[in-house]
């Protein structure tokens, strides 16, 4: 089965056949690692959905540091949510972790694919609420937890991104620098 419509399945039923009209509002693309979906600065015009691979959504801070703020793995969307709604200009890039295949969907489409499939009203809602609950929680750990007890936490709840993803960028998602989080590693292996 499609991932994409076993995804769909977990929230709402859809046939085959409104599966293949849903599918339709989408594009399907294959990104390089490393390839940019969006820069900061351009109009965030797209909602992306990671069929396979990763990526994750980052900006330049007045250092000309990258600052990690998302990573999407497969099942997940990604996209500057602020930008996207207003269709302005985003304050974040967006880029591939590694080879990836992901759906594309802009605002106009996804309008029409909503008036088309009022089923898929309630899949946004849902996804939503549970990125917004999501985004509530890591508010509440970067404030209430060591930057130890951060990494600890993140890797006990998501220990597949630290086989997958480099090291430096889980540095930069915890707000670390790449030898402080080696010092933490280090320091948990002994």
């Amino acid at each position: 089965m499609d991932t994409f419509k076993a995804h769909l399945n977990k929230f709402i039923t859809v046939t085959d056949e409104e599966y293949v009209s849903i599918f339709s509002f989408f594009r399907e693309i294959e990104v390089k690692k490393k390839q940019s979906l969006m820069l900061q600065g351009e109009i965030c015009r797209s909602m992306f959905f990671v069929s396979a691979g990763c990526l994750r959504k980052f900006f330049v801070n007045e250092k000309g540091t990258e600052q990690t703020t998302e990573f999407a793995i497969e099942n997940w969307w990604i996209t500057d949510t602020f930008a996207y709604e207003r269709q302005t200009q985003s304050d974040f890039c967006i880029q591939a972790v590694e080879r990836s295949t992901v759906l594309v969907i802009d605002l106009q489409q996804q309008e029409l694919l909503l008036q088309k499939h009022l089923i898929m009203e309630r899949y946004f809602r849902m996804i939503y609420q549970r990125a917004y609950a999501a985004s509530e929680r890591r508010i509440r750990y970067l404030y209430e937890m060591s930057r130890e007890e951060l990494y600890v936490h993140f890797s006990t709840l998501y220990p597949w991104f630290i086989q997958r993803i480099p090291q430096y960028l889980i540095a930069s998602f915890l707000n670390l620098t790449p030898e402080y989080l080696s010092e933490i590693r280090a320091k948990l292996r002994s």
